[in-house]
């Protein structure tokens, strides 16, 4: 599913980050882990083809991103990957329901992630009016809409506490598994290493 061989890459006027090579195989749900700074964003951000320019090869689905033109490179985005990022970048002036059919206009796609996700009472709602864990699951909802092959979370769980850091792994770990989905999860948070048996440390 996801194969990455010789990756490195480098900012303007900054040090070559170099990556390990690996493979993570369709269905299989894992960690990057590391303390900030060592890379684990570019990685994501490398996976998800939302940054360009890198030496290497990563291929997703037996696609070489590298050989994407940016059109192509943006539908397979649409078609194929999921993103949970620490912010939630969910639109304000919209409600919950508003906010998911931007990603695909699939009003009942929409209310069946909203339902199983316990946000179904809440898809009229300002984003503004919600909590914290309501948002989040917000931009998990979001993510999946597409029904992606592969969900790429970037520090979930850093600014929660032990009660929500559990709730949104644990969110993260049955969705993936209902969908079907590859689920990748850079962190430096070492509370969720007792619930991956998959783990990739990064220095």
């Amino acid at each position: 599913m996801i194969s990455v061989k010789n990756l490195s890459y480098q900012y303007p006027e900054g040090e070559p980050i170099a990556f390990e090579n690996f493979e993570i195989t369709r269905g299989e749900h894992c960690l990057l882990l590391g303390e900030s700074g060592c890379g684990k964003t570019t990685l994501l951000h490398l996976l998800g083809g939302l940054l360009r320019g890198a030496k290497g090869n990563i291929a997703i689905n037996n696609v070489e991103l590298s050989s994407l033109s940016e059109p192509a490179l943006d539908d397979f985005r649409k078609k194929h990957l999921g993103f949970v990022f620490q912010k939630n970048h969910l639109i304000t002036a919209l409600n919950v329901q508003q906010n998911l059919l931007l990603t695909t206009n699939d009003s009942s796609r929409a209310d069946e992630l909203l339902s199983s996700l316990d946000l179904a009472q809440l898809k009229s709602k300002r984003v503004t009016t919600l909590s914290h864990g309501q948002a989040q699951r917000v931009a998990i909802a979001r993510a999946l809409m597409n029904k992606p092959k592969v969900i790429l979370a970037d520090e979930p769980t850093s600014a929660l506490d032990d009660k929500n850091c559990n709730a949104v792994v644990d969110l993260l770990l049955n969705v993936a598994k209902d969908n079907q989905c590859t689920l990748v999860i850079a962190t430096h948070d070492s509370r969720l290493k007792s619930k991956f048996h998959r783990q990739i440390q990064m220095r």
